[in-house]
């Protein structure tokens, strides 16, 4: 089931394997079988031709590369809508086990990867404050297990969740793999350590009622680490198939599952599991509406404009400053009246354009210069496209036309994503540490009140766990989100992406009850569907739904038997 991210030209079958052979990091989009033999070229790592646009800019920039994966492959292209050849999945003997060959590394360097962050996984624990001086032997032995259960789930936070993230960038081409896994690995940690949630309620988002398990903590640290397993079994799962499934909804079924079997029906807030399945409708029709419209003005505003290119270059600093205005005003805490976080919220969203403004004119600058001679050409279709209907199919922009649309975007995505993954970090690990934290509470004389302080090193230990798994798994849900859904170019991912965090933030904002991958996996639907029903594979998102629908029963069946098991051990140790 190990999927792969190498694809190859039915034409150019020779160049195709050279190809392949050095590049099978790369993450690429389809290409059309009439594919120029200089495209294929260009994207080998010897010997690029010097007339290519993209090698000029890798030189004129050499302190900062270029950071798309395929660029130039694109502008060669006829139209952004040119992608339409049959994809093939490069099969060869002796294939590379999955995490060797997403990364383009030796099977024996990845094996020493994974060897390395197991034998982390084993010993961190010892030396953290939790496992420290003045506890019983059986209650260090109980710690040392809660930590490793919290970190099998963090594990598989990180291996699911960071498609949430990067699986657009890198199905876009705007980065690669390896690319968007370390920059996730740094951002998630970061969130994690620095946004992590340091004081949660015991029973994790009102979904137990706590007063029914009073004097029986026993029972409750036994539901706890189930629960913490079962969500970790589902999601790694979900993650080998590559299915993007609620981290959130999954440790709420597992908990869902023990309260109700083990406390009874009044054990359980049905209001908030109420709220949660409701998510798997509100997510993702919001997010593909979202999208939908994002996209459509993509196309109608920037490719029909008379120079796309300079329409893209315009539009890009517009969108960071409404975006990072609203993040920050929404997200952050400017000041508590109206007032007083408004100017500091746009004073964020000015210093945000400004800079993107300035990378953007550095780094595409000469293409623009470019692109400005072409535009007396261009102006004899602006009647023409003064007509064209909002919702009216737009051919796409060609050559250095296109190169500078995605380009542009390309960074517009980059930053999103790294604002979602840094967000990631810090919002999700609470679903691993927050369960775990409360079971180290039990074990070492807490009172199972409403609220316990999380330590930092735990907090660290659980983004540790999330990059250990985004690093070895991420990539099979990154597949599915990035290519298997819908084709996605520079402009499509972000209009998936930029549409995603919107809705997430100012759902979030309102109450509303969101999934930030159910919203994702709508965004990536809704660029689907502007392009046409075809456009969106239907198998595809049937298994998805499926495992959205399975996520909460299978979570809760998995921690009533964990549970079981569970409470028969812990009767065994005196």
């Amino acid at each position: 089931m190990t999927p792969s991210y190498c694809l190859s030209s039915s034409r150019h079958a020779t160049t195709a394997e050279a190809f392949l052979l050095h590049n099978s990091h790369l993450h690429l989009p389809k290409h059309r079988s009439t594919l120029p033999k200089k495209d294929s070229l260009f994207l080998k790592p010897l010997n690029p031709p010097p007339n290519s646009s993209l090698f000029l800019l890798r030189l004129k920039t050499s302190k900062l590369s270029h950071p798309f994966a395929s660029l130039s492959s694109f502008a060669e292209a006829e139209g952004e809508e040119g992608h339409h050849a049959k994809e093939e999945i490069a099969k060869t003997e002796g294939e590379l086990p999955g995490m060797a060959q997403a990364f383009n590394i030796s099977s024996n360097t990845a094996s020493a990867i994974s060897i390395c962050i197991a034998f982390a996984a084993l010993s961190l624990p010892l030396f953290m404050r939790s496992l420290g001086l003045g506890l019983t032997l059986k209650t260090k032995l109980l710690s040392y297990a809660t930590l490793l259960f919290g970190f099998y789930m963090a594990w598989n936070i990180g291996a699911n969740d960071v498609a949430n993230a990067m699986g657009t960038s890198v199905g876009s081409g705007a980065l690669t793999l390896r690319q968007a896994v370390l920059t996730a690995a740094v951002l998630e940690f970061s969130g994690a350590l620095l946004m992590g949630t340091h004081v949660t309620s015991t029973m994790q988002k009102g979904i137990l009622v706590a007063n029914v398990f009073q004097g029986k903590d026993t029972l409750l640290f036994a539901g706890l680490l189930s629960s913490l397993a079962a969500a970790g079994t589902w999601l790694q799962v979900a993650s080998f198939y590559g299915w993007p499934v609620s981290t959130t909804h999954c440790i709420v079924g597992s908990m869902v599952g023990f309260g109700l079997v083990y406390g009874g029906h009044g054990a359980v807030f049905w209001s908030s599991l109420a709220r949660v399945t409701s998510s798997w409708v509100i997510s993702p029709l919001m997010g593909a509406m979202v999208s939908f419209l994002v996209y459509k003005c993509i196309r109608r505003f920037v490719y029909s404009a008379p120079n796309p290119g300079q329409a893209a270059a315009a539009a890009a600093p517009l969108a960071v400053f409404v975006g990072v205005t609203g993040i920050s005003f929404a997200a952050f805490p400017l000041g508590d009246s109206l007032p007083s976080a408004l100017p500091k919220a746009l004073a964020c969203g000015v210093a945000g354009a400004f800079l993107v403004y300035r990378i953007i004119h550095k780094q595409l600058g000469h293409l623009l210069v470019k692109s400005n001679s072409s535009q007396l050409e261009a102006k004899e279709d602006t009647i023409h496209n003064k007509n064209i209907g909002f919702l009216s199919d737009i051919a796409g922009p060609k050559g250095t036309q296109l190169e500078i649309v995605y380009g542009v975007f390309g960074y517009m995505q980059i930053l999103s994503a790294c604002f979602m993954s840094f967000a990631h970090g810090g919002n999700d690990v609470s679903n691993a540490i927050g369960p775990l934290a409360a079971a180290l509470s039990i074990l070492q004389g807490g009172t199972g009140g409403s609220e316990i302080v999380i330590p930092l090193d735990v907090l660290a230990w659980g983004g540790f766990g999330i990059v250990a798994g985004l690093m070895m798994w991420g990539y099979r849900v990154i597949s599915t989100i990035g290519k298997k859904i819908t084709e996605l170019t520079p402009t499509r991912g972000f209009a998936a992406e930029f549409a995603a965090a919107s809705v997430v933030l100012f759902a979030s904002k309102l109450g509303l009850p969101i999934s930030a991958t159910h919203t994702l996996v709508g965004a990536v639907m809704g660029v689907g569907f502007a392009r046409g029903l075809n456009s969106v594979r239907a198998e595809t998102v049937r298994e998805i739904v499926v495992s959205w629908a399975v996520t909460i029963p299978v979570g809760a069946l998995l921690s009533v038997f964990y549970t079981w098991i569970l409470t028969k051990l812990l009767a065994f140790i005196p």
